[in-house]
């Protein structure tokens, strides 16, 4: 078309070609299509500017879809549409919440049924629950019975809610979908698995595998393989693995390998995992490493094995950061090598690597706050430290013993060690939850790490102790606490 002289490109011609480059992920050629619309004087036309923004965002340049739509001397709904949902895409989740409360305060379009896919999937994104619920019960006000009854809108709103803990609302919306495909069926079981229940998961894959029409795909043998990871079950693991190979012809992926190692390594079964990881046909990646780093860490093989796992991860792409150096750093600490503990710290004081905080989250009316290890920044502070104290003095007088082993600075004091334990971000959360949390209401925690052992036995004691429902979502699983008892079926 360019080489016929004849024939002059229209506003039609550009989102055509657009589109198919942002299939193709074509960016050079793209951009060189940008210019021609610019040269040819198109650079204001709405519906060009839509499908610029499109192709800018499904080839990962965001930030120049962003300059695109920040330019544009019109917008229709299309073009916050598709930039909110470009947000979604690449994980800028409270990005595209904060894109969607201008568009709620500009007033201009009322959101369709594709804006709040998009806003449910970043709710679910930054558990956001209150949020979530909200775009729910407007999309079942406002919206048409086409939207309301939408496959791709109910598994989004399934994934939030499951990732927002309330798992009892994903089983509602699961329950009245009228049309369930391979997608719903994978966030029920991958939601069932997050939560503990395990049998729960089991059940949903048996009921799944009888509709002929829905063949199981590698995303639900990850859902299955997590269910039995965080149950520890060895054997179903094994059994479950051998069906996904030898019955579904489905090659295992990184995430399949990385929940057989973990559940052999949490097992104790190092060996075996060791051994699963030489026969991979893929490389194993920082994942993998740092589960059997943990797993000799806690089941205290020797030195030098978890050394060479240490030196593997160190040697992984994004393996150099600072857990690897914490764990390594209390394994030398058991075996009384204090002089390499010393060494650890140096390097990781000379390469600027320093420990990632802790940090939780707690939703409360619609506002979420953030908290981290020691924090003081929070308005509330000496009321959430107060509550600190009168926590201390219940579970003091229930036979509180704290458990120093996850302690950071191994060689330090013990009454240090359990100062800083006590003001873990989780730990402080509850406290602003316990003061302002409506009475009956969970309080619902949302943490970046892996809850260390005391800090779950703390807040098991402490639902048990103040009546009240806890759920913490940390970098692993939900743990549910209710009335003392958990729904982790083994922790450490």
């Amino acid at each position: 078309m360019l080489t016929e002289s004849r024939v002059k490109q229209d506003k039609h011609t550009f989102p055509l070609v657009l589109k198919a480059l942002a299939y193709l992920s074509r960016v050079s050629e793209g951009m060189q299509v940008h210019a021609h619309v610019v040269k040819l004087g198109f650079a204001s036309d709405v519906y060009i500017n839509n499908s610029l923004v499109h192709f800018y965002v499904s080839c990962g340049r965001v930030e120049v879809g962003s300059k695109v739509f920040d330019e544009m001397p019109e917008r229709s709904l299309v073009s916050w549409n598709v930039m909110i949902d470009g947000y979604v895409q690449v994980g800028e989740f409270e990005t595209a919440l904060g894109l969607f409360v201008e568009l709620q305060e500009k007033g201009l379009f009322a959101p369709d049924g594709f804006t709040m896919q998009s806003l449910v999937c970043a709710c679910g994104g930054t558990s956001a629950l209150s949020l979530g619920m909200w775009a729910h019960a407007y999309v079942l006000r406002k919206c048409s019975i086409d939207v309301v009854d939408d496959a791709l809108l109910k598994n989004s709103l399934l994934d939030m809610y499951c990732k927002c803990g309330s798992l009892e609302l994903a089983c509602q919306v699961f329950e009245s979908m009228r049309r369930r495909d391979v997608a719903t069926w994978n966030s029920m079981i991958l939601g069932f698995a997050m939560h503990g229940k395990v049998e729960k998961a089991f059940e949903a894959f048996e009921t799944m595998r009888e509709d002929e029409e829905i063949v199981p795909n590698s995303i639900t043998f990850v859902g299955i393989l997590s269910a039995c990871n965080h149950g520890g079950l060895v054997k179903e693991g094994r059994r479950y693995f051998d069906l996904m190979v030898t019955k579904y012809k489905i090659e295992p992926q990184l995430e399949h390998y990385g929940c057989m190692v973990d559940l052999l390594a949490r097992a104790g079964l190092i060996d075996e995992a060791l051994n699963l990881v030489a026969d991979m046909h893929v490389k194993p990646d920082v994942v993998i490493w740092r589960s059997l780093l943990d797993a000799c860490c806690k089941q205290n093989v020797n030195v030098e094995l978890t050394e060479e796992v240490a030196k593997q991860l160190l040697e992984s792409d994004g393996g150099v950061c600072s857990g690897a150096y914490v764990l390594l750093s209390r394994v030398y600490a058991s075996a009384n090598r204090w002089n390499d503990v010393g060494s650890l710290r140096r390097i990781m004081s000379e390469k600027g690597i320093v420990k990632e905080p802790g940090c939780s989250f707690i939703e409360l009316d619609g506002e979420v706050h953030q908290f981290l290890a020691g924090d003081t920044s929070h308005p509330c502070t000496n009321d959430i430290y107060k509550a600190l104290d009168v926590i201390d003095e219940k579970l003091e007088s229930a036979g509180y013993i704290a458990d120093l082993t996850q302690a950071p600075m191994v060689d330090d004091l013990s009454d240090e060690k359990q100062h800083s334990l006590r003001l873990h971000s989780e730990r402080l959360a509850i406290a602003f939850g316990l003061l302002n949390a409506k009475p009956g209401t969970p309080i619902r925690i949302f943490k970046n790490l892996r809850v260390c052992n005391d800090c779950h036995a703390v807040t098991k004691l402490i639902s048990k102790l103040f009546n009240v429902e806890i759920v913490v979502r940390d970098r692993s699983r939900f743990h549910h606490f209710n009335h003392g008892m958990c729904s982790c079926k083994d922790y450490w």
